[in-house]
């Protein structure tokens, strides 16, 4: 498995549809919390290592930029780049694609590490680090993704 394959691949389902006839605003959240899930699980941290280990990631914050509608059976696919990370931290930068490969949202989020034991953050177990390194390593190949750092407000003329 390489880092450089998408973290998640789908289709867009009925019941995330909106009045609007496209994907609500909320399952845009949804499929970037999936994609969370598949990086932990890429890590290390799937559900037997959370439970002996009682360790696990939070996210602490995420802002989506939606780009383009989806519609009901889309298929769609997303991508993940490691921005940055320290001891306890990733700086993440998903990016939503649909079938032709249009750019459809990205969702850039701060994700901790957690000691389940404690409540608290704590540093990524050794194994973890190491798949974190690796992953970093490979996001460092690709260009960095313009709309990290963007923030919210109205443009003044």
């Amino acid at each position: 498995m390489t880092w450089n394959e998408p973290i998640l691949t789908g289709t867009v389902q009925k019941e995330w549809v909106d009045y609007n006839g496209h994907l609500n605003d909320a399952e845009y959240a949804r499929i970037f919390s999936l994609a969370v899930d598949e990086l932990m699980i890429r890590l290390g941290i799937d559900e037997t290592f959370r439970t002996e280990q009682q360790y696990t990631i939070y996210t602490l914050e995420t802002h989506i930029l939606y780009v383009l509608e989806m519609h009901q059976d889309s298929p769609y696919k997303v991508e993940a780049h490691l921005i940055d990370h320290d001891a306890k931290r990733l700086h993440m930068f998903f990016t939503l694609f649909d079938a032709d490969g249009n750019k459809t949202a990205t969702s850039e989020q701060m994700l901790m590490g957690i000691d389940q034991s404690t409540g608290r953050a704590g540093n990524f177990p050794e194994v973890i680090h190491e798949q974190v390194l690796e992953f970093k390593a490979q996001s460092d190949t690709k260009e960095t993704p313009k709309e990290v750092g963007r923030v919210i407000g109205i443009r003044k003329k």
